[in-house]
Formats: structure tokens, sequence, C-alpha cells
């Protein structure tokens, strides 16, 4: 039987988000008077701690300033995450970012067959609403049924509150759903609350461990942008459709 709905992250899983938060990241440092800069691997490690303020308070902490300075950084993480945000957003808006492949098109075909959709990710609203009015359109947010972001729960993933609380929404069954995600943490949510997974990891996440997925993918695919022969030895064709999806449901239960 077809899943009933296709939940979603968003960073790392519609497009690939994260050099542009990175570099919104360091913007705002700088423009709140801070020497910090993330590079690249930096960054990736950063990854491991999920949620903005989360990863910035984290990074502090990390520097074991004295308790005086570290208690007055702390007490700044909330305006340079708002500064973060404005940054990537307005970059965002801009066009700079684009949709992973099979992805506009797997939203379309569920849109189409009355499949319903959700995201659940730790980004903020803003911050979604921005990457899907960019690349979907300004009505692209209304084909999403619920959608889980920032702090609307009380744990972020690996915690699978997120997941919890769209299920619930929904009023579906986790086995009744597919979750698409592109790190383990990510993974480790979805398949605590019971959903069954699809990963495709992004070029951050690429060494972790998802041998919990119920499939693992470079990408979606697309009919003009088909995935490798050896990636796709699962699919009915060389990228992932609605019914594919199909034994994912019969996988969970």
């Amino acid at each position: 039987m077809m899943p009933s709905a296709l939940i979603f992250d968003v960073d790392g899983t519609l497009a690939d988000t994260e050099e542009l938060h990175r570099q919104a990241f360091n913007g705002a440092f700088a423009r709140h008077g801070f020497n910090w800069r993330w590079n690249r691997d930096d960054y990736r490690r950063l990854l491991k701690i999920t949620g903005g303020k989360e990863r910035i308070g984290h990074f502090i902490r990390s520097l074991r300033l004295d308790s005086r300075r570290e208690s007055q950084c702390l007490a700044q993480v909330a305006v340079i995450h708002q500064t973060k945000t404005a940054l990537y957003t307005h970059n965002a808006a801009s066009g700079r970012l684009q949709l992973r492949s099979g992805v506009a098109r797997l939203i379309r075909d569920a849109t189409l067959q009355g499949v319903r959709l959700a995201l659940a990710t730790t980004t903020t609203a803003a911050n979604v609403q921005a990457l899907l009015t960019s690349t979907l359109g300004e009505v692209a947010l209304r084909q999403f049924d619920v959608v889980a972001a920032g702090d609307m729960v009380a744990n972020k993933k690996p915690a699978p509150d997120a997941y919890l609380h769209v299920l619930e929404r929904l009023q579906l069954a986790p086995e009744h759903c597919v979750a698409f995600e592109d790190s383990r943490n990510g993974l480790c949510a979805a398949t605590a609350a019971g959903i069954p997974t699809v990963v495709t990891p992004c070029q951050w996440t690429a060494d972790e461990d998802f041998s919990t997925a119920w499939l693992i993918l470079p990408e979606l695919g697309d009919p003009g942008r088909p995935l490798p022969k050896a990636a796709a030895t699962r699919l009915r064709q060389r990228w992932l459709c609605l019914d594919d999806l199909r034994e994912a449901r019969e996988h969970a239960a």
C-alpha cells in the first residue's frame, strides 16, 4: 500500500544548505564583534550538534573561557543566532540554493496522488520558508500539512520529538509514513519514532553510520538525472518513485 505521508528533513535533505549556514554563522560572529570563524572542518564536526543556538553554545563552551567571559558570550547566543538567521534567509531568498535531485518531482507526485507531506526539522521556520519559496514558489509551504521546525518541540534530533509531533498532527501511525533524512542524527530521530527512513547523505554527512536506514541513496534521482545503476538496484527505475515506497511500509510492518 502507498504511504499515507512523506516527512522530510530540510537542511541537507531538501537542499545542500550547510555551506550557506556556515557562512551566515561566520557573518553573524563578525557583526557582533567576535573573531570566531568556523572553517569547513570545524563546521562538519559542529553539525553533530543539532540546532543553531545549541551549536553556538557548544562552541563557546569548548573555548574553555573563564566563567565570567563564558557567561557573557552565552548571554549573546540568542542575538547572534537571530543575526545568523537574517543573513541566511536573505541569501537563501536570493536564489543561491537549489533543491537536490528528485526532491521537487517527488513532492509534486505526492501532491498529485494524495500523499500528504510534512517537514520535521531543527532549523527555524524562517529558514524553511526562505528555502521553499526561493525554490518552489510562494505557495510551497501550503503543500505541507505539518511543519515541525525550530523550537516547536522540547528536544531536537536525535530525539524523536519532531517526528512524534508530526505524527500526532497528521493522526497517522509511523508505519504509514516514510521519512527522508541526510544525517545520522535525523535517522536516529525518525527510526526512534518508528518511521522507515530513506537517507540521502550530503557532502557533510557522507561518512556517518546509516545502517538502520530502510534505504540509502546518493540522491532521489530524476529521469533527466538518473542515479548510477549500482545505487538503484532496489528501485524500479534509476530514480526513487512513490511505487518504490510501498515496500517501506511493508518493511515497517
